[in-house]
């Protein structure tokens, strides 16, 4: 499927996990970005036992994942009369598509909620719906402000072991010009499956990343293109993706 910008520029590839990619890949799309997926962790909902909601003031949610495990557990019910506080808009749709009525998003990253959360007043119990490997420890932050957090880790992101050939090949070649990485654990594991490409070839990919902590690992790795999106968000995500689409497309 040829795009306009296609002819004369690479294309781009989305290393989120699904349905989160699907999304992304559709909103390049329509920005004429021709794009193609390589989820480098997959979700897994582990067996925990979850406290019962009604020692709760509200719900805490750092990711849509969370909201997803709750739903495949098939426990969303249960917790559904609780507000919740999500880390950002796309989180909060999540909830609220998911029946949550009382939703509130700190529109940003995970210090954002934290803050919002001090603003708040809220003494908590809180309940915390998280992955097994946390990009931020919510019961740490909140506990110098004395509001307490029961974490519960519902789902484990587990690693892909390698990318596809074809999408390595097309790395090497340079026929995909740009890779946009979401998470400091996403560029962990794109360093790593990437181990069998040259200084020059890497120093070739543009890695186009939500933010400085994101970027770290790929810096570290030797990958020197760098970008950061303005704000960390899918919104930030697609104006710098669509901001080097322009650039490799010339006038």
């Amino acid at each position: 499927m040829a795009f306009a910008m296609g002819s004369h520029m690479s294309r781009m590839l989305v290393t989120r996990p699904e349905p989160d990619a699907q999304s992304t890949i559709a909103r390049l799309r329509a920005l004429d970005i021709e794009a193609v997926s390589a989820p480098l962790m997959e979700r897994q909902v582990l067996e925990v036992s979850l406290p019962p909601a009604d020692g709760f003031v509200a719900m805490a949610v750092t990711s849509a994942n969370a909201i997803r495990s709750l739903a495949d557990r098939g426990v969303i019910d249960a917790y559904r009369h609780l507000p919740v506080l999500a880390v950002g808009d796309r989180t909060a749709q999540e909830a609220s598509e998911a029946g949550f009525e009382r939703v509130s998003s700190a529109a940003g990253a995970f210090q954002d909620l934290v803050n919002a959360i001090s603003i708040s007043g809220l003494k908590g119990p809180l309940f915390y719906p998280t992955g097994k490997h946390q990009s931020g420890d919510l019961a740490k932050a909140l506990a110098p402000l004395g509001v307490m957090v029961a974490t519960a880790k519902l789902y484990e992101m587990v690693a892909s072991q390698n990318l596809p050939p074809d999408v390595l090949a097309d790395l090497a070649a340079g026929t995909i010009g740009a890779s946009l990485v979401y998470s400091r654990r996403t560029a962990e594991i794109f360093a790593d499956l990437t181990g069998s490409l040259n200084p020059e070839q890497r120093r070739r990919i543009a890695m186009l990343c939500m933010s400085e902590a994101v970027a770290e690992p790929l810096l570290e790795a030797r990958f020197s293109r760098i970008s950061l999106a303005d704000r960390p968000d899918e919104d930030g995500m697609m104006a710098l993706a669509l901001a080097f689409a322009r650039e490799q497309s010339g006038p």
